[in-house]
């Protein structure tokens, strides 16, 4: 189940979509350090390759904390449904592309 309470106030994924066809949709992701990817929800399936690696922290809607370090090179996958926000708490920038699976 999906929360909608939200959408109208969900911000995008990312910062910019660098390639996109009908199997998958590829964001740009730049975090300085301190920044914030504002409140968003993945609706698909979805990887995640740091580019530039950085001690990032998920927060959930509902005020989860949660550590998501990602370093340099690393891939995750993640499932879609969510809605969080991610906050760069290091002291270096994030790049990340963000492939997601439709």
């Amino acid at each position: 189940m999906t929360d909608t309470t939200h959408d109208a106030a969900l911000g995008p994924v990312g910062q910019e979509i660098v390639f996109e066809n009908d199997k998958v949709r590829v964001w740009h992701i730049r975090l300085e350090p301190g920044e914030r990817q504002p409140l968003h929800r993945h609706d698909h399936p979805y990887l995640v390759v740091a580019i530039q690696g950085a001690k990032n922290v998920v927060q959930t809607v509902d005020g989860t904390l949660i550590d998501a370090d990602e370093p340099t090179g690393g891939v995750v996958y993640r499932d879609p449904g969510a809605i969080h926000m991610l906050t760069n708490i290091g002291d270096t920038t994030y790049l990340a592309r963000l492939v997601e699976l439709k």
